[in-house]
């Protein structure tokens, strides 16, 4: 994190906490109050009690009901019943309604008056989630069972993924839509408190399939005691088949029965559950859709043509061996009023997809080192900053070995939405989570924003034409027919999204990277500031907890969490993507797990070996993970550097001993020869000679 964020954050902190929203035009839709029982386009729909679901009517009990049960309902009507709070479990299709118009048959339907509330009384305003037809294909099943031993209850550790898949697993959890087993870990939120509201995750360790229906099952659940942990009554009444006269738990039975039919197909009995349910994972068209269309509509407008662009600056760095290129060009805007911070997207017709609304002057920064010749002219790449960053982190150490040692011309400009002039929108988003549609409507026109660079990056009549990218004699050094991507940290975050919908580029090299916000940030260093502005708007841990999963359903679509599924099966109409996956052992901002699930996600394979004998707290490192077996390798890989410090520790809270190893790869020059092989070849070249790859620790 830069200096610049601490002072920024710590100013806000001091000035009473800012958390009063500060977000802009976001197209005139109401944050705070959505008609009730209404989609956010103003279609009627029915309360989310899934009582019209239509796929349901002909699922019954085979056996009929074994008794009755005289059952008052613990949560009000339109809540998930089955559980102890209103909303969860989470994610569920208790909370969605049918929709014969979506690609899933579903639409999201969170309940506004029992949402997750601010300090203030005000529950968070669900209008943005609601638009999707499922939900986040990384997304956590999170569950309150007060007092849950999940050692006891033989839950799979994140240290042992594997044993998810044990017959004897205390969690089971099923893609129904295939039938398959899914491998997880099962957590307690290490950093709540209070035993009981202790949110469990049940996290995937690999995203789910885009349009699937997921069930999960947590069974012979025990406390610290070993005593068997008792289900609700309403779930009792489901699945020891009571009758109840209560007509919303009788309406939710069918689907309920369906659950059980598909944990009875994977070996779960019905009555060892304690709790059990179903949720549908948000569908391509959905998840895509806003960022697909800017991109063709933009690039429409645009024809055949390079983008508009100015130079401003060209200046040489203080060794006098590099050349640095500054300036502006013009992209297609998607946002409201002048696409400035808190700006969302600029939704007046379709209810999803933004229209065009002028101009934005995109910034830019390039590198050129003196290496590079009209002989011998530089393979572009694109730069992805860091964490609230600038472009200006294009001249930054990573980036500049790569130049200087093997002739790139690099380029980067600002991710809006997560740069550093958003960093006030992100402090009040925090401060209420209503206004966090604002950042990730932004980051949709960043990542257009990045599109276009490419373009001008690629265009014959773009940089390459220009006589600042060029030598004393007019000839071009930016070669025009190689394009990659390069990002470090956020940048690896982020890139995967970039890259998995390019026409222009089909390669990234993500470094430091992760997927799935919802499952990083307790896990990062970096929110430790970001926290101290949350604890006071939404104070509670378990309502934290549903809240990161639910603004994840936000982030997914401008974030590589929605986008690495598209790396083993690219999207329709692109060629095949690659990501080479550069990760710090013990990372203190970017958790070792969320690399693992993104390389699964993305149908990577492991450098190997991976870890040097006791450098890993798994059973089996890289599980799931194929391991290349021999170079050089095409594809997707992933590589853990070690660089000596302590294995992370296995709670979800960040690691703190020893030295923050994050910047530690992108300085090694082996790490350094492997990227430029991977961004001009795609294939992957042992560096390591056979054993662990081992980087210099950072001085």
């Amino acid at each position: 994190m830069s200096r610049r964020l601490h002072r920024v954050i710590a100013l806000v902190i001091a000035a009473s906490l800012l958390v009063a929203a500060c977000s802009g035009d976001d197209g005139g839709e109401s944050q705070t109050t959505p008609p009730d029982s209404s989609d956010p386009g103003g279609e009627s729909v029915d309360t989310p009690d899934g009582a019209d679901d239509s796929t349901n009517d002909d699922i019954a009990s085979d056996e009929g009901f074994a008794g009755s049960i005289e059952l008052v309902l613990e949560q009000e009507s339109g809540c998930e019943q089955t559980g102890h709070e209103c909303m969860l479990p989470f994610p569920s299709d208790a909370l969605t309604i049918a929709d014969a118009d979506s690609a899933t048959g579903r639409r999201v339907a969170l309940p506004l008056d029992h949402m997750p509330a601010h300090v203030d009384g005000t529950p968070v305003d669900p209008a943005r989630q609601n638009r999707a037809d499922g939900f986040s294909p990384g997304s956590a099943g999170l569950v309150l069972i007060p007092g849950v031993d999940p050692q006891g209850s033989s839950l799979a550790p994140i240290s042992d993924i594997a044993r998810s898949l044990d017959d004897a697993s205390g969690s089971v959890v099923i893609d129904a839509t295939t039938g398959e087993r899914w491998p997880h870990w099962a957590e307690l939120d290490a950093n709540s408190t209070d035993p009981d509201r202790r949110a469990l995750f049940v996290r995937p360790a690999t995203n789910y399939p885009d349009g699937h229906r997921i069930v999960i099952g947590l069974r012979n659940l025990v406390d610290g005691a070993g005593e068997a942990i008792e289900p609700t009554e309403t779930f009792r009444a489901y699945r020891d088949r009571l009758e109840t006269d209560v007509a919303e738990v009788e309406a939710h039975r069918p689907a309920m029965e369906r659950v059980f039919s598909d944990l009875a197909a994977a070996g779960v009995a019905r009555e060892e559950l304690v709790i059990a349910w179903e949720f549908t994972v948000i569908s391509t068209e959905s998840l895509t859709g806003p960022l697909l269309h800017m991109r063709d509509d933009a690039f429409a407008i645009l024809g055949d043509a390079a983008p508009t662009f100015t130079v401003d600056a060209v200046n040489r760095d203080d060794s006098d061996t590099y050349t640095y290129i500054e300036g502006t060009y013009e992209v297609p805007l998607y946002l409201t009023a002048d696409g400035s911070t808190g700006n969302g997207l600029n939704l007046v017709g379709d209810p999803d997809l933004p229209e065009v609304n002028g101009l934005f002057a995109s910034v830019y920064r390039c590198m050129i080192h003196d290496n590079t010749t009209a002989a011998e002219p530089g393979a572009g790449v694109i730069y992805g900053h860091g964490l609230l960053g600038t472009r200006n982190q294009v001249t930054s150490a990573g980036p500049r070995l790569l130049a200087e040692h093997h002739n790139h011309v690099i380029c980067g400009t600002d991710l809006i939405g997560m740069a550093d002039e958003d960093v006030i929108n992100a402090i009040n988003a925090l401060g209420e989570l209503s206004t966090f549609h604002t950042l990730s409507d932004r980051l949709l026109q960043g990542h257009l924003n990045t599109l276009f660079l490419g373009r001008l990056m690629r265009h014959p009549d773009g940089f390459a034409a220009h006589e600042a990218f060029s030598d004393g004699d007019g000839n071009q050094l930016l070669d025009t027919d190689q394009l990659a991507y390069y990002g470090i940290s956020q940048g690896g975050i982020m890139g995967p999204v970039t890259t998995a919908v390019s026409t222009d580029w089909d390669r990234g090299v993500f470094g430091v990277p992760g997927v799935n916000y919802s499952t990083l940030l307790n896990r990062s260093v970096d929110f430790d500031q970001y926290q101290l502005l949350l604890d006071p708007s939404y104070p509670d841990k378990l309502d934290q907890a549903q809240l990161l999963l639910m603004i994840q359903m936000l982030w997914d679509r401008a974030e590589g969490n929605g986008y690495v599924n598209y790396y083993s099966e690219p999207l329709e109409g692109l060629d095949q993507k690659s990501g080479l996956l550069h990760g710090a052992l013990g990372d203190f901002q970017v958790a070792n797990v969320a690399m693992d699930v993104m390389a699964r996600s993305m149908g990577a394979s492991a450098v190997w070996p991976g870890f040097g004998e006791g450098r890993s707290s798994d059973v089996e490192p890289f599980w799931g993970i194929p391991r290349i077996e021999g170079y050089p390798f095409e594809g997707s890989a992933t590589v853990m550097w070690d660089s000596g410090q302590p294995v992370p520790p296995i709670e979800n809270v960040p690691p703190r001993n020893g030295t923050d190893p994050h910047e530690d790869p992108r300085r090694h020059l082996d790490a350094v020869e492997q990227i430029d092989a991977f961004l001009r070849t795609g294939t992957v070249i042992d560096v390591c000679g056979g054993a662990p790859c081992i980087s210099p620790q950072r001085s």
